[in-house]
């Protein structure tokens, strides 16, 4: 049972590299097979049974002696999950959904999460914090950093949600370079939150990640 949930979750994660990172594109082929099993931090056996799932959706092709390759059904969401993703908010609202959201994520993630999972965040929030640090763009790591929370949770409507979720974390990203302070919070936030999932101390997540979003809501000025 334990092997299938993961199977899914890598499953979910391969499928957001291409409908939200934008990583691969209708036609493109998948890294090879050890390459992306390591990004993963999971099996090879995990990764081709995740690969079985996509390509029973339609996601994914396997075409002997070539390679997986992504297919042009891969890009079309659900029509209400497209619109609801096209809804054009404010930040004080889409930040708000996050107080409401991520806290619970992270507690769940403490407690279901695997420990490929929790690695996987772990993983994420080191390179974000290197980031900051050479001052390059984070963006893409914070939506794969918060995506790999919310899919520690095992929970399928947590991971529609994201998509929208991202438009909040972009809009801080962007927000948090005119403020030190931002920036600081998040560094130091991240290491509080990735403390207590490492720990499996749920409540400790939640409030960790309830802290955060509410340092960033004071600092970047849209409460």
């Amino acid at each position: 049972m334990k092997n299938k949930m993961l199977s899914q979750s890598v499953a979910d994660n391969i499928l957001t590299m291409i409908t939200v990172e934008k990583r691969f594109s209708a036609g493109d082929k998948l890294p090879n097979e050890l390459d992306l099993a390591g990004e993963l931090n999971v099996s090879r056996t995990t990764l081709r049974e995740a690969i079985r799932i996509l390509v029973a959706y339609g996601v994914l092709e396997i075409q002997r002696g070539k390679g997986t390759y992504v297919t042009d059904n891969s890009l079309r969401q659900p029509e209400d999950l497209e619109q609801l993703s096209n809804i054009k908010v404010n930040a004080k609202d889409l930040y708000e959904m996050r107080l409401i959201f991520e806290p619970e994520a992270a507690y769940y993630a403490a407690i279901r999460g695997t420990d490929a999972e929790i690695k996987r965040i772990l993983d994420y929030g080191k390179r974000i914090e290197d980031e900051i640090r050479q001052g390059k763009d984070r963006t893409k790591d914070e939506h794969a950093f918060h995506k790999a929370i919310a899919q520690a949770t095992h929970n399928e409507f947590m991971n529609k949600l994201m998509p929208i979720l991202y438009q909040a974390i972009s809009k801080g990203v962007v927000l948090s370079t005119q403020s030190d302070r931002a920036i600081s919070d998040t560094v130091n936030d991240h290491k509080m939150i990735m403390e207590f999932l490492e720990q499996r101390n749920a409540e400790g997540a939640r409030n960790a990640m309830k802290i955060h979003i509410m340092h960033a809501i004071k600092e970047l000025g849209i409460d």
